[in-house]
């Protein structure tokens, strides 16, 4: 299952994280968001240990979704060593989203 992330744990858990994270930012009123949650938890349980993947509701924590300049969701980015380094908006299906990590 992927982690929540809320503005109290996101230094610690993704800024600070020694393996790369993938986050999802998402809505529960968004279609695309329902059909790329179950592989986004799946693709969490595929690749612990080696990355982490976390969500972000934008309507709970729209400062998070701002500071990334989200205008659409889903939208998924890769941070590594506390540095955005790939950003995809839109629904993937699973094999796209483990590349994105390079797992």
């Amino acid at each position: 299952m992927a982690m929540k992330i809320t503005k109290e744990n996101f230094e610690q858990e993704v800024m600070k994280s020694n393996i790369p994270v993938l986050i999802d930012f998402w809505a529960s009123w968004c279609g695309p968001c329902k059909m790329v949650g179950p592989i986004i938890d799946e693709v969490s349980e595929e690749v612990a240990g080696v990355a982490k993947v976390c969500k972000i509701n934008v309507d709970e924590e729209p400062e998070l979704a701002s500071s990334f300049k989200v205008m659409s969701i889903p939208t998924l980015i890769v941070i590594k060593n506390g540095e955005v380094v790939l950003t995809e908006v839109g629904a993937k299906n699973k094999d796209a989203i483990k590349k994105m990590l390079a797992v």
